[in-house]
């Protein structure tokens, strides 16, 4: 199976009102659709220009103060995803459940359904300046264009979690970022570049672009979209099948074939996935399994 990716490398700028925010997005999608995309991915942290509308007293909304437009947000990526007939992971938005803040990424169906994953490892500013509470299951979506997994910008810093996805199903995972200077965003795409590698799966990352200058630990960012792939004869020298510009507004396509993850774990010049020692650390597919079949 084939399947069509389109990832935004998200330009965050001020803007005065929703409104703008939803012409910004709604440009992108247009874009990819007119590239007959199945999933468009955006960036983590993109509604946090939202935090840019100026407000009558002058003081710039907290963090908290975010999940007021998660309506407004749902209904904007659900009418796209419906009207395109695409997949959308709409990068993260913050949202309160129980009291408590969680950065999720959200993937909107072209049949209107929205799937979610909180992000499951948090930084210390995440943590520290906005009170962002870690997320607590990791899950796979089912697409009629495969098994996908979204995990958000830290969480590919963690070879453990990407076991577990790949261990569930996933050959696609989706990495949406925010990182404000290169070392971050080297950390990830290191990352990311590594977990293609280990599970010969495909990554798609993007991260955002701009400022916005009177949003707290947003002034800065640091971002380049990339699909990447396993590092073997099938696939791409260097294992890069498309990137971006580096801190442009843009966007990238490229065709991922999934048979050919298929046929290298089979029979590639390595087989990193089928040569674990599961004898010597966890065997995530049985693990799995053994969930599955007791409800957890």
């Amino acid at each position: 199976m084939k399947l069509r990716v389109s990832a935004v490398q998200y330009h965050l700028h001020s803007i005065a009102t929703f409104e703008e925010f939803e012409n910004q997005v709604t440009h992108y999608v247009k874009t990819a659709a007119e590239f007959n995309s199945d999933f468009i991915l955006f960036p983590e942290f993109i509604t946090t220009q939202l935090m840019s509308i100026p407000h009558a007293n002058q003081v710039a909304p907290a963090i908290s103060q975010l999940p007021q437009y998660t309506q407004w947000y749902y209904t904007l990526f659900t009418k796209l995803a419906m009207e395109t007939g695409m997949h959308i992971i709409g990068g993260t938005h913050v949202i309160e459940e129980q009291g408590r803040l969680y950065n999720v990424a959200h993937l909107f169906y072209p049949d209107g359904r929205i799937g979610k994953q909180p992000k499951l490892h948090i930084t210390p500013t995440e943590v520290e300046e906005w009170n962002i509470t870690p997320g607590e299951g990791l899950q796979v979506f089912q697409t009629d264009k495969g098994t996908i997994a979204v995990l958000t910008c830290y969480d590919i810093e963690f070879p453990e979690i990407v076991r577990m996805a790949k261990a569930m199903g996933a050959d696609v995972i989706f990495c949406p970022s925010c990182t404000d200077d290169s070392h971050g965003f080297y950390r990830v795409r290191y990352s990311c570049q590594a977990r293609t590698i280990e599970n010969q799966v495909y990554v798609v990352t993007t991260g955002t672009v701009g400022a916005l200058p009177t949003v707290d630990f947003m002034r800065a960012n640091y971002g380049q979209a990339a699909i990447l792939t396993p590092n073997d004869v099938p696939f791409p020298q260097k294992g890069i099948m498309m990137e971006g510009d580096i801190n442009n507004d843009m966007i990238i396509t490229s065709d991922l074939d999934l048979q050919l993850l298929y046929e290298v774990r089979e029979k590639g010049s390595v087989t990193t996935w089928r040569d674990r020692r599961v004898d010597l650390y966890p065997d995530w597919e049985k693990l799995t399994k053994k969930n599955e079949l007791i409800g957890l």
